[in-house]
C-alpha cells in the first residue's frame, strides 16, 4: 500500500494497547516465525519510549526437521539487536499441541524467572483471536470461551502473560518484517488441514473477502463479552445506554459505534447529543444520561 508504514503502525499499536507497563522487564517468546520476529523487533525499537527492558527466549521442541533453522533465525535476531537470549531445547515425546504448549509455557516461565522478568509477551494476533473465538463457538463454550484470548493474564504468581498484538493482522506483521529486512521461518504445520485450528483458519480465509471487517468485529465482540464477564465499569455503562432504549423494540438493535460514542462521553463527563438511530439521539450531560430526544 502506497504510503503505508507498517513499522510505525505495529509499534504504535503496541504502545497504545497499554498491555505492557513502564518499568517492566519483558521476555519475548520468539519462535522464529514472522509474528514473533515482528514482536521482538517492535518491542526492541519501542522499548526506550515505553520504558521497558526486553529479553528474548526461544523454545526448540526438536519435533520438526526445520527446528534448527528456526533457532538460527532467533540467534541472528538477538545478535542483531544486542538483546539477551535464552535458548531452551525440550525433547518432546509427542507432537500433541496442548502438551507442547504447556511444556513451552513452563520453560518460558523458568527462563523469565532466571532473567527477573515480570511478563512474557507472545505474538498472538488478530486472526488468532478470531480463530479462538470460532473454535470456542464450535465447542459450545460459554461466555468465558467466547471472550477469546485475554490481552494480559496471570501465568503464575509474579509473572503475567501479555499479548500486545491482538489488534494487528498477520499481513501487517509480515510487512513489518519485510520493511525492516528481518528473516523469518514459515511453520509447515500451518498447512496441515487435519488440525482443527487450521481447518477453521481455512474457512475464515474464505469468509474474509466477503466480510472485510471480520477480524475487527470478532475482536470487538470478544472484548465486550470479556468486559461483561468481569463486570467492568464500561460494561455497566454500555448496559445502561441500551436499557434506555430497551422498551422500544425498534430501538433495541443499536449500532455498536453509536453506543461506544455515548459510553466514552459518559466516562469522560462530557456533554453532548449522540445519535443512536435516524431521528433518535441520547442526551448526555455531566457524565450522566439526561434522556432520549427525537429529531424528526
Amino acid at each position: 500500500m502506497r504510503g503505508a508504514r507498517p513499522e510505525r503502525d505495529v509499534e504504535a499499536t503496541i504502545e497504545r494497547s497499554g498491555v505492557l507497563h513502564r518499568g517492566e522487564h519483558v521476555l519475548v517468546a520468539c519462535s522464529g516465525g514472522p509474528d514473533s520476529v515482528a514482536l521482538a523487533a517492535a518491542l526492541h525499537s519501542a522499548a526506550p519510549r515505553m520504558g521497558i527492558e526486553v529479553s528474548v527466549a526461544h523454545v526448540n521442541h526438536a519435533v520438526r526437521s526445520s527446528a534448527r533453522q528456526d533457532e538460527c533465525i532467533v540467534l541472528q535476531l538477538a545478535a542483531q539487536f544486542g538483546v539477551p537470549l535464552s535458548i531452551i531445547t525440550l525433547r518432546s515425546p509427542t507432537d500433541d499441541e496442548a502438551r507442547l504448549r504447556l511444556a513451552r509455557y513452563r520453560a518460558l516461565a523458568k527462563a523469565a524467572s532466571a532473567k527477573s522478568c515480570s511478563v512474557i509477551a507472545t505474538a498472538h494476533h488478530a486472526e488468532d483471536q478470531t480463530e479462538t473465538v470460532f473454535l470456542a463457538l464450535l465447542r459450545g463454550s460459554g461466555l468465558a470461551g467466547l471472550s477469546g484470548i485475554p490481552a494480559r493474564r496471570s501465568l503464575e504468581p509474579g509473572l503475567d502473560l501479555a499479548r500486545p498484538l491482538l489488534g494487528v493482522t498477520p499481513e501487517t506483521l509480515r510487512a513489518y518484517c519485510h520493511a525492516r529486512a528481518l528473516p523469518y521461518a514459515v511453520d509447515p504445520t500451518n498447512s496441515d488441514a487435519g488440525r482443527r485450528r487450521n481447518a477453521v483458519r481455512e474457512a475464515l480465509a474464505n469468509l474474509r473477502p466477503l466480510f472485510p471487517a471480520l477480524d475487527r468485529a470478532v475482536s470487538r465482540a470478544a472484548e465486550v463479552i470479556a468486559e461483561e464477564e468481569r463486570g467492568s465499569p464500561r460494561a455497566r455503562l454500555r448496559r445502561s445506554v441500551r436499557e434506555h432504549f430497551a422498551a422500544d423494540d425498534d430501538l433495541r438493535d443499536l449500532d455498536f459505534a453509536h453506543v461506544e460514542a455515548a459510553v466514552r462521553a459518559l466516562e469522560s463527563g462530557r456533554n453532548g447529543t449522540y445519535f443512536m438511530k435516524p431521528g433518535v439521539a441520547l442526551r448526555v450531560a455531566g457524565g450522566s444520561i439526561a434522556g432520549i430526544i427525537t429529531t424528526e
